[in-house]
Formats: structure tokens, C-alpha cells, sequence
């Protein structure tokens, strides 16, 4: 369901709002126009490990993570997935 279908533009920027209607992802298209930025703008980020909350890839899709989402929102605070830097190194 695409959220700009029911609500004025404005709403999906407001947590509250993300809270009553999120599940546990949301689509890296909202999350963008909650921070504020662009689509293209939102996948350049991810892609680069550089989204500023945890983003989960299942397969072909690309879902970010809601808690994490409102968690960046309400502190300001990024919280990347780290997913690129990230490297297993043995004990």
C-alpha cells in the first residue's frame, strides 16, 4: 500500500504518524521523504551503506527498518546498518 495515496503529503513526515501505519518496514521511498530527501537521493545512500537508519535486503527488495527509522528521527543521531564496512574478523 503506498501511503501517499490516503494522507496529504505532510503526514508522513511525523513519527506518529509512522507509528500508526508501519509495520515493521517501510519503503526506502517514504523513509527518504521523512528525512527529507529524494528517492534516487535515498537509494544513492543505501547503496553506499550510508542510509541513516538499518536497511534490510530480502532478496531483491530493499526495506528499512521502522524502530530504526523513528529511532533516528526522534534523536537525530544516525544509525547506519553498516553493512559495507562491516567485515568478520576471527577472534
Amino acid at each position: 500500500m503506498n501511503h501517499r495515496d490516503t494522507q496529504p503529503p505532510s503526514a508522513f513526515n511525523i513519527p506518529a504518524h509512522i507509528r500508526a501505519t508501519w509495520g515493521g518496514t517501510g519503503s526506502v521511498e517514504d523513509a527518504s521523504a521523512a528525512f527529507g530527501f529524494s528517492r534516487a537521493k535515498g537509494y544513492d545512500l543505501v547503496r553506499r551503506g550510508e542510509f541513516p537508519c538499518r536497511v534490510l535486503r530480502i532478496g531483491r527488495s530493499t526495506r528499512v527498518v521502522t524502530a530504526s527509522l523513528l529511532r533516528v528521527l526522534d534523536s537525530g543521531e544516525p544509525e547506519y546498518s553498516g553493512t559495507r564496512d562491516a567485515r568478520f574478523e576471527p577472534a
